[in-house]
């Protein structure tokens, strides 16, 4: 059995802490602060086995040296083109393989946020970095539109009951974006409140469902009729398919504030 920890870094990051229960090994997932982490380990008499990288940027890598300095031999997987420090290149349909947690994840890419993001899935989670996150999704840096609304059609193709570890925790302003957009939802309203009660707790709003994200994630609403609908009435444009929607809806998120 495995525990699947948070470790906050910066003002909103997640490091994915995968504990295995039956010994004393951890890997983590997108380290962008290496510090979180070894205070993290030192704490619980824990060593780490294994780094996983969704995708290059600073805030989920730059941990990734000092890391290295006190874990020599640890592997490092990630996608290619990536950072210097990725020692096994993994690609779409792949399996990194974790012994010590027991734990088989399939490799999928997930094109948009960055031309080489990756996801790791297996076992009923998802760790995603800046593709998916619960209620909304990342910006689109590299990739289109097209592409990130295939990337995230992919990862909601995935069993219902996944949960998704994603690499921030920015789900209160995206809740809050939801609601400009169907102000009268009722569900948006009830998970803000607990979201929000969460957070006053300094607790995590994640790992979240894959059956809840696409009850209230709008990204995963485009090709729905009547979410197509009250983007029409919104905006007044006359879009046709849901890639259009999609566009429309994430142009919409880059300039909102809350």
């Amino acid at each position: 059995m495995n525990k699947i920890v948070p470790i906050p870094a910066f003002a909103d990051n997640y490091i994915w802490a995968i504990h295995s229960l039956n010994d004393s090994q951890v890997a983590v997932v997108d380290p962008g602060d290496a510090e979180p982490v070894l205070q993290y380990l030192q704490k619980s008499q824990l060593s780490l086995n294994a780094i996983l990288i969704t995708h290059r940027h600073w805030d989920h890598t730059n941990g990734i040296t000092q890391l290295l300095e006190h874990f020599p031999n640890v592997p490092v997987y990630g996608p290619n083109r990536s950072v210097y420090q990725i020692t096994n290149i993994i690609e779409d349909g792949m399996f990194v393989t974790l012994e010590a947690q027991e734990l088989k994840l399939s490799v999928m890419a997930i094109p948009g946020h960055t031309l080489d993001h990756i996801a790791y899935a297996g076992e009923g989670i998802l760790f995603c970095g800046d593709t998916l996150f619960s209620a909304g999704c990342g910006r689109i840096f590299e990739g289109t539109p097209q592409q990130m609304y295939d990337s995230l059609n992919k990862l909601a193709s995935l069993d219902d009951d996944t949960l998704i570890y994603c690499g921030h925790e920015y789900t209160l302003n995206n809740l809050a974006f939801a609601l400009s957009l169907e102000p009268d939802n009722k569900l948006l309203r009830t998970k803000a409140l607990e979201i929000a009660a969460l957070r006053v707790a300094n607790k995590a709003s994640l790992p979240s469902r894959l059956r809840d994200e696409k009850t209230f994630n709008p990204f995963l609403k485009c090709h729905l009729l009547e979410f197509q609908n009250q983007i029409t009435l919104l905006t007044g444009k006359e879009l046709s398919s849901p890639v259009d929607f999609f566009t429309e809806v994430r142009s919409m998120k880059d300039h909102f504030k809350a």
